[in-house]
């Protein structure tokens, strides 16, 4: 067994540094003088942000003589302990990024961390002490809110409606710093009509006392920066200060739920459409084939008219064209006729590399990463490949400027729980065939609608828009499920899962659940890190299946904080492609710094070789493709605890 990870006193010393002296800055150094905490305060008075300061010398903020004599002071005091501001406090001079200097109080602290002295300065700008000391009886009250209610976004704002607090929840839920909102009206956060009735509802209840959210909550809409509405549920409690009205809202996001209610709905709605379809694609091929008949004999007798021959022949490729269209609406309805039989699929996709080279545009690159042992899935042979040519064709028109197309093999273990609560899918053993582009990617509006008939982003004429729809209407009647993992600006991959075929598969197969026998677990130490908050809870609640301790940040800012704070993890699971300006692969290497040894597990919804190919993780580094199942993420779990890699 492990030995728990320790709790050690400077984190203790930290938040009571925090919590007693918010609207200060503080500022935390080792004893060789590099910065390892910037607070907010800090960065206010300096004029930097954090991420340019720590990590670097503390003297970068002292203007001359401070600057020069700050790496020997600090010297002198390890050797004799001599102490000239630490444990006693003086006015000094800071500079701030723009050269200037102003006069601030500096008090010094000093514990302990790993046997290593650590100190925390408390910097109070002079020039503001009247302010200061009213904003520290303020933040006192606001950095309890926060404490006391962290999980969720907590906003805190005065009886006239203008913001006080912003915590971290609600930075990631509105999209906004808090410096951008804190002193302005809240109603920036609200869409129309809450907009417009907010004031009025405020004043009409300090008047009144008739609440209609106060004390009360219920679902409504805040508004993000960039336009975007999210629904959230508000619970709003009212508080005193120096005897005026404060309000501490509670905000929790709501767009999971809604997200997967509206999966239920959208599925709901996919099999109406289908059988809708479905009866009008057969009722519509009756009245084509008379159409067709008809417009062909007429063809045939009207030879000695050639302007007449003409309309005739017309009218037969448009039958053509409409016989094409109800074939796609049968794809979809799952009414087509199909011929299944077991194919490998690494030969199917190898056998249409020419027909793909011949039908790509030159600037598009197609690459081939095949399983290494066949891969035999139970499907019909040409609706795949017709998926796999409309997938690519789909995907190069995504890439206006080239780009590079990757078709990929691979067998699995699928479950819903891999999948997500959404997923109808039987438990067994499945092919997945990915086609990934690097192209535009698609935003979240556009994902929910793309496999709807008649759907399309493109041009008029460009598009029938049933493509997607065919291929949704395929793999389904064969038994399998369709997925599809997109970015903005970074590309799409579209994952067609279908049935192994029993009895051809690889010298090799993969086990099935009741041969894998229970997953293997232990008792360390893993930071999660993951943006999607569905992906993320079902992460966490694996782990702690397996009996690993959890922690968990959303991004890798959130992550590396963690660290910095003392937090040790014995495995860094982390997503690649995150939000906020770090990726997987650069979090990993942050967190090295500090860890040097720190075993890490990459995992994203993109296959390995594309996000290699665009440098965002190496080929060889340990990755965990989603979806994944439980035994496979133990097995991965286990493998990068105990053969580390430091790729």
């Amino acid at each position: 067994m492990n030995p728990p990870p320790d709790k050690p006193t400077h984190e203790q010393s930290r938040l009571r540094a925090v919590v007693d002296t918010a609207v200060d800055g503080v500022i935390l150094i080792n004893a060789r003088g590099i910065v390892l905490m910037f607070n907010p305060a800090c960065e206010a008075l300096f004029g930097y942000a954090s991420f340019e300061v720590v990590g670097r010398n503390v003297k970068m903020l002292m203007p001359e003589p401070y600057q020069s004599g700050h790496d020997g002071y600090l010297s002198n005091y390890r050797e004799t302990g001599v102490r000239k501001i630490i444990g006693i406090g003086r006015e000094v001079l800071g500079r701030k990024r723009s050269g200037a200097t102003f006069p601030m109080d500096l008090s010094v602290g000093e514990s302990e961390e790993d046997g290593e002295p650590i100190f925390v300065g408390i910097i109070r700008d002079l020039s503001e002490r009247k302010a200061a000391e009213q904003a520290l009886r303020e933040g006192a009250e606001r950095l309890r809110a926060v404490v006391d209610t962290a999980v969720d976004g907590v906003i805190l704002i005065d009886a006239h409606g203008a913001v006080q607090m912003f915590n971290p929840a609600c930075e990631r839920l509105f999209g906004y710093k808090a410096e951008e909102v804190i002193g302005r009206n809240v109603r920036m956060l609200m869409p129309e009509p809450y907009r417009q009735e907010h004031d009025g509802y405020l004043e009409n209840y300090r008047v009144t006392r008739a609440p209609k959210i106060i004390g009360i909550g219920r679902e409504v809409l805040g508004l993000r920066k960039d336009g975007a509405t999210f629904p959230m549920d508000l619970s709003v409690g009212e508080a005193r200060q120096e005897g005026e009205s404060i309000f501490v809202g509670i905000i929790h996001d709501l767009s999971a739920r809604k997200r997967t209610e509206g999966q239920l709905v959208q599925a709901q709605k996919m099999e109406t459409v289908g059988q809708l379809s479905g009866g009008i694609a057969h009722d519509f091929n009756n009245l084509l084939t008379v159409i067709l008949g008809n417009a062909e004999a007429l063809s045939l007798r009207l030879k000695a008219r050639e302007d007449l021959r003409h309309l005739a022949e017309m009218i037969v490729t448009a039958s053509e064209r409409g016989a094409e269209l109800t074939r796609r609406l049968l794809a979809f309805s799952r009414r087509q006729m199909l011929q299944p039989m077991a194919i490998d699929c690494n030969a199917l996709v190898e056998s249409m590399r020419v027909l793909l080279q011949r039908a790509l545009r030159e600037d598009v690159e197609l690459r081939l990463a095949v399983a290494a042992s066949p891969t035999f899935a139970m499907a019909d042979p040409a609706q795949l490949e017709s998926a796999v040519l409309n997938l690519a064709l789909n995907a190069q028109d995504a890439m206006p400027d080239g780009g590079t197309l990757t078709i990929s093999t691979e067998e699995m273990f699928l479950d819903p729980a891999a999948l997500g609560r959404g997923a109808d899918i039987k438990p067994g053993r499945y092919v997945c065939v990915c086609v990934t582009d690097d192209g535009t990617g698609m935003p979240r509006e556009t994902l929910e609608r793309v496999f709807e008939p008649f759907f399309t982003t493109k041009e008029v004429g460009k598009g029938s828009g049933l493509g997607l729809s065919m291929v949704y209407g395929f793999v389904k009647q064969s038994n399998g499920h369709v997925t599809i993992y997109s970015e903005p600006g970074l590309g799409t991959s579209v994952r067609l899962y279908l049935p192994v075929a029993e009895g051809r598969h690889s010298p090799k197969p993969l086990p099935r659940v009741e041969e894998v026998g229970p997953p293997q677990g232990g008792d360390e130490t893993i930071l999660v890190v993951e943006d999607d908050q569905f992906v993320r809870s079902h992460a966490i609640a694996s782990l702690e299946s397996l009996g690993y301790r959890v922690m968990v940040a959303a991004d890798g800012r959130e992550a590396l904080a963690l660290m910095a704070a003392g937090a040790r993890p014995q495995l860094l699971f982390t997503d690649i492609v995150m939000p906020g300006g770090t990726s997987g692969w650069e979090l990993a290497a942050k967190a090295r710094e500090s860890i040097p040894e720190l075993p890490v597990l990459f995992s994203s919804g993109y296959p390995q070789e594309t996000l290699a190919r665009r440098g965002q993780i190496d080929p060889h580094a340990q990755m965990l493709s989603k979806p994944y199942r439980l035994a496979e993420l133990a097995k991965r779990v286990r493998d990068a605890l105990d053969k580390p890699s430091l790729v």
